[in-house]
Protein backbone atom coordinates (compact mmCIF):
# COMPACT_ATOMS: atom_id res chain seq x y z
CA UNK A 1 0.00 0.00 0.00
CA UNK A 2 1.41 3.07 -0.85
CA UNK A 3 0.39 6.70 0.34
CA UNK A 4 0.06 9.52 -1.73
CA UNK A 5 1.40 12.69 -0.58
CA UNK A 6 -1.19 15.52 -0.62
CA UNK A 7 -1.85 18.05 -3.24
CA UNK A 8 0.06 21.33 -2.13
CA UNK A 9 -2.65 23.80 -1.08
CA UNK A 10 -2.22 27.83 -1.21
CA UNK A 11 -4.67 29.15 0.96
CA UNK A 12 -5.14 32.46 3.54
CA UNK A 13 -6.40 30.81 6.95
CA UNK A 14 -7.58 33.02 9.46
CA UNK A 15 -7.52 32.17 12.97
CA UNK A 16 -9.40 33.50 15.98
CA UNK A 17 -8.48 36.37 17.59
CA UNK A 18 -7.69 38.14 14.42
CA UNK A 19 -4.46 36.15 13.07
CA UNK A 20 -4.20 36.57 9.34
CA UNK A 21 -1.53 34.05 7.70
CA UNK A 22 -1.26 32.69 4.62
CA UNK A 23 1.19 29.85 2.87
CA UNK A 24 1.35 26.10 2.17
CA UNK A 25 -1.81 24.24 3.99
CA UNK A 26 -1.91 21.22 5.57
CA UNK A 27 -3.12 18.56 7.93
CA UNK A 28 -0.93 16.79 10.48
CA UNK A 29 -1.15 14.82 13.05
CA UNK A 30 0.52 15.91 16.59
CA UNK A 31 0.05 14.84 19.85
CA UNK A 32 -2.57 12.56 18.76
CA UNK A 33 -4.73 15.12 17.08
CA UNK A 34 -5.23 16.30 13.48
CA UNK A 35 -3.68 20.16 13.41
CA UNK A 36 -3.49 22.26 10.69
CA UNK A 37 -0.06 22.53 9.29
CA UNK A 38 1.06 26.34 7.46
CA UNK A 39 4.03 26.63 6.12
CA UNK A 40 4.36 30.57 5.45
CA UNK A 41 6.65 31.93 3.09
CA UNK A 42 9.77 34.06 4.79
CA UNK A 43 12.54 36.18 3.37
CA UNK A 44 14.67 32.76 4.31
CA UNK A 45 12.33 30.01 3.40
CA UNK A 46 9.55 28.94 5.43
CA UNK A 47 8.14 29.51 8.89
CA UNK A 48 5.79 26.67 9.92
CA UNK A 49 3.07 26.91 12.45
CA UNK A 50 0.71 24.72 13.69
CA UNK A 51 -3.10 24.68 14.55
CA UNK A 52 -5.74 23.35 15.81
CA UNK A 53 -9.14 22.78 13.93
CA UNK A 54 -11.54 24.85 16.33
CA UNK A 55 -9.61 28.31 15.83
CA UNK A 56 -9.77 28.42 12.42
CA UNK A 57 -12.38 31.35 11.32
CA UNK A 58 -12.05 30.87 7.45
CA UNK A 59 -9.41 29.19 4.73
CA UNK A 60 -9.36 30.84 1.23
CA UNK A 61 -7.61 29.00 -1.36
CA UNK A 62 -5.44 31.30 -3.59
CA UNK A 63 -2.55 30.86 -5.76
CA UNK A 64 1.11 31.19 -4.64
CA UNK A 65 1.71 34.46 -5.82
CA UNK A 66 -1.79 35.53 -3.55
CA UNK A 67 -0.46 33.45 -0.98
CA UNK A 68 2.86 34.83 -0.89
CA UNK A 69 1.81 37.96 -0.80
CA UNK A 70 -0.09 37.91 1.69
CA UNK A 71 2.26 36.25 3.95
CA UNK A 72 4.75 39.32 3.27
CA UNK A 73 1.88 41.46 4.78
CA UNK A 74 1.47 39.16 7.74
CA UNK A 75 4.22 37.86 9.12
CA UNK A 76 4.11 36.13 12.71
CA UNK A 77 6.26 37.04 15.18
CA UNK A 78 7.59 33.74 16.90
CA UNK A 79 7.99 35.29 20.14
CA UNK A 80 7.13 38.64 21.80
CA UNK A 81 9.14 40.92 24.55
CA UNK A 82 6.18 39.64 26.44
CA UNK A 83 7.90 36.37 26.48
CA UNK A 84 11.27 37.49 27.96
CA UNK A 85 11.67 38.51 31.49
CA UNK A 86 12.06 41.96 32.45
CA UNK A 87 15.31 42.87 32.24
CA UNK A 88 17.22 45.85 34.02
CA UNK A 89 18.28 49.08 31.81
CA UNK A 90 21.89 49.05 31.39
CA UNK A 91 22.61 45.91 33.28
CA UNK A 92 21.15 43.88 30.38
CA UNK A 93 22.89 45.42 27.42
CA UNK A 94 25.99 45.25 29.05
CA UNK A 95 25.77 41.27 29.93
CA UNK A 96 23.05 40.39 28.00
CA UNK A 97 22.01 38.44 31.46
CA UNK A 98 18.26 38.14 32.03
CA UNK A 99 18.26 38.99 35.73
CA UNK A 100 20.65 40.92 37.67
CA UNK A 101 23.77 39.95 39.77
CA UNK A 102 21.31 40.93 43.04
CA UNK A 103 18.66 38.72 41.64
CA UNK A 104 20.72 36.04 41.36
CA UNK A 105 23.08 36.46 44.66
CA UNK A 106 20.67 38.32 47.19
CA UNK A 107 22.98 41.41 47.54
CA UNK A 108 21.84 44.82 47.08
CA UNK A 109 21.93 46.78 43.94
CA UNK A 110 22.41 50.77 43.56
CA UNK A 111 19.88 50.76 40.23
CA UNK A 112 17.46 53.56 42.40
CA UNK A 113 14.53 54.45 44.31
CA UNK A 114 11.99 51.78 44.81
CA UNK A 115 9.34 54.68 44.48
CA UNK A 116 9.82 55.01 41.38
CA UNK A 117 7.84 54.24 38.54
CA UNK A 118 8.33 50.91 36.84
CA UNK A 119 8.91 51.58 32.97
CA UNK A 120 7.22 48.31 32.06
CA UNK A 121 3.86 49.56 34.48
CA UNK A 122 1.10 49.00 31.77
CA UNK A 123 -1.43 49.28 34.24
CA UNK A 124 -1.47 52.86 35.45
CA UNK A 125 -1.14 51.70 38.86
CA UNK A 126 2.32 53.91 39.47
CA UNK A 127 0.02 56.94 38.14
CA UNK A 128 -1.51 56.77 42.10
CA UNK A 129 -0.28 59.03 44.83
Amino acid sequence: MTTEQPETVWAVVELLGHVKLAGRLSEEEKFGAKMGRLDIPASDGFTTQFFGGASVYRITPVTEAVARQVAGRNQPAPVSPWDYPKQLAGHAAATQQPYSDSEITGEADDFGDEDEIDEYDVTGAGDQP
